[in-house]
Order: structure tokens, then sequence, then C-alpha cells
């Protein structure tokens, strides 16, 4: 049976003024009427039932996350107790999969993706479970085909073309790369055996349990004895307990980049990762002069603007061009669009500052 993993710990911390440590990224509507985190959710109906669908985040959003997505059985929100990073929590989520199905092969995804149309990322999926049926040991990903040479995301190359349903393209991994120079992504681009990590993986969750196990025995060891205390009253305890005790690491360190039997999908679907104030450009079309615009907004001899801001706050510019304006009732961010990647700096200076309250 398929079940589905919902990662939404992230901070994103990019999303600054909007974007907070009470309602980051993933908790806000980015151009549409539900949140990201709820666009996920409804990617999956018809898909995976709501009673096989987990939700990890980290403990101080789970009464956020559950108000935002009722139709979830309360016990299906995790609050991480602490921040570990991707492997740790999927490894959790695994041994929940497999306490309620031993044989559940499960999909992995991040809560802040723009993917469209639905009907592909349902037809790409029931492909990607197909080769796990086929071969139980194999972990599937999917791989964006890239269209510029982007420095931001990690890479994967792929190898031979791998037998799988008409319409979808799949292949072995060669290998993944990290984040690349301009050069090396130039290079990427132009050899065309190369993908965009898209972060989304399916498996089998005795699967990736057995990886853990081989890869990284210490965080597996705390990992198993948590998952001992699945559905007794001391899980609560047992879970903080041993998930302070693990050293956080990415998924794609700990298992991706050290597994041998890998499968990457090319998407049939379109992606977008929103990962900086500039996607705005991309999830609402822009006005005759260029401006994405979520919010009151007059331009005058105004273009290529990004302009987000509270329903009750006017937002004006005159002369300006290529720039960030983002209005929230206690803060506003004013940037070139060339300076957003300093975004974050923002957030690191106001920790350092004290200015707790602005974050």
């Amino acid at each position: 049976m398929l079940h589905a993993v919902i990662m939404a710990g992230g901070s994103g911390t990019r999303f600054w003024p909007a974007s907070r440590q009470e309602k980051p990224k993933q908790l806000l509507k980015m151009g549409g009427q539900r949140t990201m985190l709820q666009t996920t959710f409804d990617r999956l109906n018809g898909l995976v039932s709501s009673e096989h669908v987990l939700v990890l985040t980290n403990q101080q959003l789970a009464d956020a996350v559950v108000h935002q997505l009722p139709d979830l059985p309360l016990e299906h929100v995790v609050g991480e107790p602490f921040k570990r990073d991707t492997a740790p929590c999927i490894g959790v989520a695994a041994s929940l999969v497999k306490a309620a199905d031993p044989d559940g092969i499960m999909i992995v995804m991040p809560s802040d993706h723009v993917i469209e149309p639905r009907s592909e990322f349902h037809r790409a999926v029931k492909a990607a479970v197909q080769l796990i049926e086929s071969d139980p040991k194999r972990i599937v990903t999917f791989g964006i085909r890239p269209s510029y040479p982007a420095e931001s995301f990690g890479y994967i190359q792929r190898s031979e073309p791998i037998t799988c349903q008409p319409g979808i393209a799949a292949f072995g991994v060669d290998r993944f790369r990290e984040k690349p120079d301009r050069k090396t992504a130039e290079e990427y681009l132009e050899a065309g055996t190369f993908y965009w990590n898209s972060g989304i993986f399916l498996w089998k969750a005795s699967t990736i349990l057995d990886a853990l196990r081989e890869f990284e025995p210490d965080m597996f060891s705390h990992i198993e004895k948590i998952a001992s205390g699945i559905g007794t009253r001391d899980f609560p305890a047992v879970f903080r307990e041993n998930f302070e005790k693990i050293k956080g690491k990415s998924i794609d360190f700990a298992v991706m980049e050290r597994y041998s039997n890998v499968a990457v999908i090319e998407t049939p679907f379109s992606w977008d990762d929103v990962g900086s104030w500039q996607a705005m450009a991309r999830l609402i079309k822009p006005d005759e002069f260029g401006n994405a615009v979520d919010g009151p907004y007059l331009g005058i001899d105004s273009e290529q603007m990004i302009i987000r801001s509270e329903s009750d706050h006017l937002v004006v510019t005159i002369g300006m061009k290529e720039t960030i304006v983002v209005h929230t009732q206690d803060a506003t961010l004013v940037a070139p669009k060339t300076e957003e990647e300093r975004v974050r700096e923002v957030v690191k200076q106001l920790a350092e500052l004290g200015h707790q309250q602005y974050l």
C-alpha cells in the first residue's frame, strides 16, 4: 500500500518578513487560495487516502499544521522535538509506516513545492510504485530537466534507461552531485544527462530503514529505539530522548549518495521549489509591465517588480525597476532582485541583535 510523508519543518528564511518562525513559508499562501502545505496535501487526493498521510514538522508548528489540515488524523501530525535534518525525520516516518504496514511503500516530499498538473504527478508516482514493486530494494526519485545552469540545486546524473510505463522516462542513477559552481552547472546543462534533484523519493519503508542501518548505524540505533515505543504511552518520552541524541544529516548525504540501486524518473509534470521571492513571478501572472503583485499596489513608471502586501496596506512605487517589496504588519523588506539571496543575512543579524519579535 502507498503511504505519503510530507516534510513540513523548514523555516523559509529567504521569505522573510512574510515567513516567520511561527508561520514559515509552507504555512503561507503564495499566490493562491490555499497554503503551500495545504496544496501539497491536496495533491495527494486520489492517490493516497488521508489515513495514510503523515506530516512531520517541528514541535512548535504542530498545532498550526493540525489547524490547516483538519482532514488529517490528529495522530498523523508528528512534531519533532529537535531540528535534525531530513534523514532522522525520514527514519522516524518510515518506522511509523512500517509499524502500520510492514510491506508499505512511501512517497516522501517537501511541503513547499508547486507541481502541475496533478494528473501527471499521479501518473509519475504510479510508475515509480511499479518500479519498486518489480524490485523491492530499489529507491526511486524524480529528476527535473534543467532549463538553465542553476547553482542552487543539487543534480542527479542518469545512466542507462530502465523499462517503465509508456510515456514515462526512467533511468538508473550514476551519481548525485552537490550544488555546482556556474561553470560546472553549464557543463551539466550541455551534457543533457543531468537533472535537478527534486527532493521527492519513493521506497519501501523497510528498504530505507535497512539503508540507514547500513550507512548510519549510530543514527539507526536511536531510530530503532524510537520505533520500539510506537503505540505505547511512553512514545513521546522515548521519541524526545532518542531524537535529541541523533546527529542531524540530510537524506542525500546519509543514503542517496551511497545507495547503489536508485532509479530516476524524468518528471512529466512542471515543478517549482519556490526557493525565493522571485518565484512569485512564476506563480502569479505578471502585469503588462512585468510586475508580479500579491496585494494592493500602484506602480508608476515601475517595471519587473515583486510586490507582496497585506490586504489593507497599499504599496506605491515610482520609477523603480527590478525590486522586491514585501510589507507585513511589523516589517517591510525592500531589496534589488539581484540581492535577494541576502535576505538570509537579515534573519541572521536580527537573531544576533536579539530582535526575536521580528523572527
